[in-house]
């Protein structure tokens, strides 16, 4: 099927980015969150985005202005019922993606593909709150949706061919690249970067080196944009605390498992760029600062 109308739930940070890539590719993209002050914060962060956009040279105003225009907001879920494709992007609890999938299912005509955001949680889990599994798959954007162009579409057991053709037509669409997995933990990208984050966290505990060093080391000896705690704080604390236990409670592989001091530093509160400290001090406008003492 042609996917033209998009519907998005969650509005956060990669809610909203996955919203601007769409509209700025033609799509028209209704957002729906709990509550209005979400909506403005999302709708606040896309107008900065686009203005970066605009003045690197890779957008015109024009566009930019068409690309905010087929943006809506809503706190109903209902006002998603016309929508093609709806892709969820909310909290990392296989619970509450399960009750908003359940409640779209009664809501869209049986033709909508659903397509969750997860990192690490089983499709076939969420998918199975629906009477929908074949037109349900994972549709995985990085974070910055805007920046990263890598998608992973996810494959559960239940998922139709049809619907893997559809979500790789639109990600093309979007200028994105798609890659297909299997249900798995982790999908591709995160089976193989959870274990680096938690070796290096695992390394720290133990004493073996600096947080500067380490993510010197692996930028400079691996090439890596970023080194494993600058993304942990970029990512999220809690977001790999979480997908380290979902990997762990797969795999019950004790390398799976999240580390002490992860644990402790969400306990804390210490999450990263979004609380202003992780593994690193950030200033109110997300710069790092310094390494946490």
């Amino acid at each position: 099927m042609a996917i033209r109308k998009v519907g998005i739930v969650g509005f956060g940070q990669m809610g909203s980015g996955i919203a601007q890539v769409c509209a700025a590719a033609g799509f028209d993209v209704v957002a729906r969150e709990i509550d209005q002050k979400f909506i403005d914060s999302g709708l606040k962060r896309i107008d900065s985005s686009l203005g970066r956009v605009v003045k690197s040279g890779k957008m015109g105003e024009e566009d930019a202005r068409k690309a905010r225009g087929r943006i809506r907001g809503t706190t109903a879920l209902a006002d998603l019922a016309d929508r093609d494709l709806i892709i969820e992007a909310i909290v990392e609890v296989v619970g509450a993606k399960r009750e908003v999938f359940g409640e779209l299912d009664r809501l869209c005509p049986g033709s909508t593909i659903f397509a969750s955001n997860t990192s690490s949680l089983p499709i076939i889990e969420i998918a199975a709150a629906t009477k929908r599994a074949d037109r349900f798959a994972g549709l995985h954007f990085f974070n910055p949706p805007v920046v990263m162009q890598l998608v992973e579409i996810v494959r559960a057991l239940t998922t139709s061919g049809a619907t893997i053709e559809s979500l790789q037509e639109f990600v093309t669409a979007l200028g994105h690249t798609p890659v297909v997995c299997k249900d798995t933990p982790g999908f591709i990208v995160n089976r193989l970067m959870v274990p680096i984050m938690l070796e290096a966290v695992r390394a720290l505990e133990a004493g073996v080196a600096t947080v500067e060093d380490v993510d010197k080391a692996v930028k400079l000896g691996l090439r890596h944009p970023m080194g494993p705690f600058e993304l942990i704080d970029y990512t999220g604390v809690d977001i790999n605390y979480h997908v380290a236990n979902v990997f762990f409670e797969e795999f019950k592989d004790p390398r799976w498992a999240p580390p002490a001091l992860l644990k402790r530093m969400f306990l804390a509160g210490h999450l990263g760029v979004k609380t202003g400290r992780g593994f690193y001090e950030y200033d109110e406008s997300g710069k790092k600062v310094r390494a946490a003492q």
